[in-house]
């Protein structure tokens, strides 16, 4: 096992060691840093299995550097050099814009599965200066680029190694250098897959087919997606192919939050008894909170998490009223939820659009103001890499004991959008902020129902999903009460936008 500055515990160096052997293997040599051509068939699929804690993101983080070491390139979702038939690459991918941006805050250079399914398509000219960029040619001359620009263009990639950003650096637009996108069709070589508890088996497959070596990183006890039975695509792996780990990282074993959502691993654990430890929590440590109403101001950049809709529809309610928000219109600021797109087969080419900017399913926005034309909408999108956005929009606001939601304004097709200010447990994995609240009626309702989800009750499973969502602060809120807001909704945190935003059009039909 190579030398590094972390020191595992058994079970981690363990798994490096197994996933060591996989990568050997497949022609990776970690030991010696020696790389071979890849082949067709490759090592398959394993996964790295573990709760919340017990060291995934570390392990990746390890693996990641062995293998840039060892001269293994990494492959981005926004530029791809020329392919070099002895090349062996790396891509590290999460379900969401919001997941990978957390690998990113550490280091480790994610992006969206979406990102690495599609593929954009550069105008030649403005490739030179990505391969240039990405030390596969020589400097370029472009007309109407100074030697200024392209070396603004170099600063800024030597320090993000991302493409678009260093040719907004040098003053251009997505539009200008991006020609449109395409699905993959040539296969890549090493996967890791961060989050892989979300993937449903469209996506495994999807997945399977592009990387001959795949490695899943995976919380067994978070909840399955929608439609599979309570079941995760690496639960059929064979035992040889699934490392879990057991051991709790040290940099973690002072944290009450995971230690709450270990304590729900205890069959005979009740609801009343969970509530009491978290109550005990609070008292001792600051970084758990019983809370005895939502805190309104928190709502604008992270959601509550509830489990039951009709609890969600109600607080986004309650928080639109408390900011004095008309009905007829978004005030900036505003969080929403991207809920798909909403465009007919032929305008493919800009849903690839959308969503290569980061609007899929899922995706937490923040309202900046209505676009230059009717039905657009100027939008910060949370965690992806290049966030400010205008995009044709239906923005649908829902209320109690209505069945159909209201719509301020909307564009005849485009990305569509829920409020963001509440969201479900479900719609939450994948995602974390530095304070969660959760909404503890819900999951009193979960455990007053019984209802029990591959093998474990319901309850125990949302309460571990919501908990670890929070990475400094646990607000448990007990009533259902909202306070006050103590300022008006902002923009102002936002990071500044890149010199021209893209503009995302849709033609009307």
């Amino acid at each position: 096992m190579t030398d590094t500055a972390i020191t595992f515990s058994e079970d981690q160096a363990s798994a490096y060691d197994s996933v060591a052997e996989m990568l050997r293997g497949a022609g990776v040599d970690l030991d010696d840093g020696s790389l071979t051509p890849p082949t067709d068939k490759g090592a398959g699929v394993m996964a790295l299995i573990g709760k919340a804690g017990s060291g995934k993101t570390l392990l990746l983080a390890e693996l990641y550097k062995a293998l840039d070491e060892a001269g293994v390139d990494v492959v981005s979702g926004d530029y791809e050099g020329r392919k070099r038939r002895d090349r062996r690459t790396l891509a590290i991918l999460a379900p969401t814009n919001k997941a990978a941006s957390v690998l990113r805050f550490r280091g480790v250079p994610a992006t969206t599965i979406h990102r690495i399914l599609y593929t954009p398509v550069y105008d030649p000219e403005y490739e030179r200066i990505a391969e240039w960029l990405a030390g596969n040619g020589e400097r370029p001359e472009i007309e109407g680029l100074s030697d200024a620009a392209l070396d603004r263009a170099h600063a800024f990639y030597q320090n993000n190694k991302s493409i678009p950003g260093a040719l907004a650096a040098a003053g251009l637009r997505g539009s200008d250098f991006i020609t449109g996108w395409k699905r993959r069709e040539d296969p890549l070589d090493i996967g890791f897959v961060d989050e892989a508890s979300m993937l449903d088996d469209r996506q495994f497959n999807d997945l399977k087919e592009i990387f001959p070596n795949l490695l899943l990183f995976g919380d067994p006890a978070q909840l399955a997606p929608v439609n599979q039975s309570g079941a995760m695509v690496f639960d059929a792996l064979p035992e040889g192919r699934k490392l879990e780990l057991h051991r709790i990282h040290r940099q973690e074993a002072d944290n009450p939050i995971l230690d709450l959502a270990h304590a729900l691993a205890d069959p005979q654990l009740e609801f009343e008894d969970f509530e009491r430890m978290v109550e005990d929590k609070a008292r001792s440590d600051d970084r758990v909170v019983w809370g005895q109403r939502v805190e309104v101001d928190l709502m604008a950049r992270s959601p509550v998490l509830v489990w039951r809709n009709a609890t969600r529809i109600r607080l986004i309610t309650a928080f639109r009223s408390v900011h004095g928000a008309p009905e007829d219109d978004l005030l900036a600021g505003e969080p929403l939820i991207c809920d798909g797109i909403e465009l007919p087969l032929k305008h493919r080419k800009k849903r690839l659009d959308l969503e290569a900017r980061g609007l899929i399913k899922g995706a937490q926005v923040i309202y900046l103001g209505p676009g230059r034309k009717p039905g657009f909408s100027r939008l910060h999108v949370i965690g992806a890499e290049d966030p400010q956005v205008s995009a044709a929009s239906i923005i649908k606001i829902e209320k109690p004991d209505e069945e159909e939601p209201f719509i301020p304004f909307a564009a005849r097709m485009g990305a569509t959008f829920l409020h963001g200010s509440a969201v479900t447990i479900h719609k939450a994995q994948g995602s974390q902020w530095d304070t969660v609240q959760v909404f503890a009626p819900d999951l009193y309702a979960a455990a007053r129902m019984g209802r029990v989800e591959a093998g474990q009750p319901l309850w125990k499973r949302l309460a571990y999903v919501a908990i670890t969502r929070a990475q400094e602060r646990l607000i448990w809120v007990v009533r259902n009460r909202l306070s006050k807001p103590t300022y008006p909704l902002r923009v102002d945190d936002l990071r500044a936008a890149a010199p021209a935003p893209l503009e995302l059009q849709v033609e009307e039909i």
